[in-house]
């Protein structure tokens, strides 16, 4: 098992305790047949690193990063009850139960906020909230070869508004943000916990927690499904799901702090930001 980490001079490695540099890009991992067996390669190549990078970046290259959802009870639950006004709840009960997954486009990679980045919500909603998410890292054969910490922003009161509005309520300026690493080898078990922190002025604003035991779908029955009539030559990451939402009133206001951790894995930590003021990563 490793654990890879993205940085600004390139790709660290740690491995039983050990950290190294390692010759090697995300795409390249993404895209191998056999993305262990690479790493395995480039660790015994690689040179001790000094230190610890100051500064993580997201563990994306070139890949898009996809979503699914109503894979929880608890976001099924909160979907109908945001979409219930505008009688689209029917829609988010009938998922949950379908063959087939919801899935939808969530980001491109100069999307994807950084740890320590800010994550934006937006001016025309008034209903904003994290989702945390166990984040698959799938290769360009469709195989489930990793995982690391995603945090999927919504806007509840625009997806609420009807649920054709999906695209604007997910995808707008820092509405993603993938971190601290990818963890590759052996992946989250069902025990695995997911744990939401919000902090606000200094003092808790919401805690949540869960277990992968209450993701509904396996990781196979998730990737297979986006593959599925579908090719991504460098790989796709795809976040899974949240069984941790927030009720209603709670809306997350310019200034929170998000601490999203993962057994295993991390944690990723964001800063909210007005989505107008946030300019996305560039070219990765």
């Amino acid at each position: 098992m490793f654990l890879l980490y993205r940085t600004p001079s390139g790709i660290q490695l740690a491995h039983e305790q050990a950290l190294r540099d390692v010759s090697l890009s995300i795409d390249e991992v993404f895209r191998s047949s056999d993305p262990l067996a690479l790493l395995g390669q480039a660790w015994e190549k690689g040179e001790a690193s000094n230190e610890e990078s100051s500064r993580l970046l997201a563990p994306v290259g070139s890949q898009e990063v996809w979503a699914a959802g109503v894979t929880y009870y608890r976001s099924r639950t909160a979907r109908m009850e945001e979409s219930e006004q505008a009688g689209g709840d029917r829609f988010y009960d009938l998922v949950y139960d379908a063959d087939r997954p919801e899935l939808f486009f969530k980001a491109t990679a100069r999307r994807i906020q950084d740890p320590g980045e800010p994550v934006g919500i937006r001016s025309d909603s008034t209903w904003d909230v994290p989702e945390p998410e166990l984040t698959l890292a799938i290769n360009s054969e469709g195989q489930v070869f990793g995982a690391t910490v995603g945090n999927d922003m919504s806007s509840r009161s625009i997806e609420g508004e009807n649920p054709l509005y999906l695209p604007q309520a997910k995808v707008y300026s820092g509405s993603a943000s993938l971190g601290p690493c990818l963890l590759v080898g052996s992946l989250p078990g069902p025990e695995a916990e997911i744990s939401l922190h919000i902090s606000r002025n200094g003092d808790d604003a919401f805690h949540g927690t869960t277990t992968l035991s209450q993701l509904k779908r396996s990781y196979e029955e998730l990737a297979g499904f986006l593959f599925q009539e579908n090719d991504f030559p460098d790989g796709a990451l795809l976040m899974t799901g949240t069984g941790i939402v927030p009720d209603h009133p709670f809306t997350l206001h310019p200034g929170d702090i998000i601490r999203i951790s993962i057994s295993g894995i991390g944690t990723l930590e964001n800063t909210v930001a007005m989505a107008s003021d946030i300019q996305s990563s560039g070219q990765r």
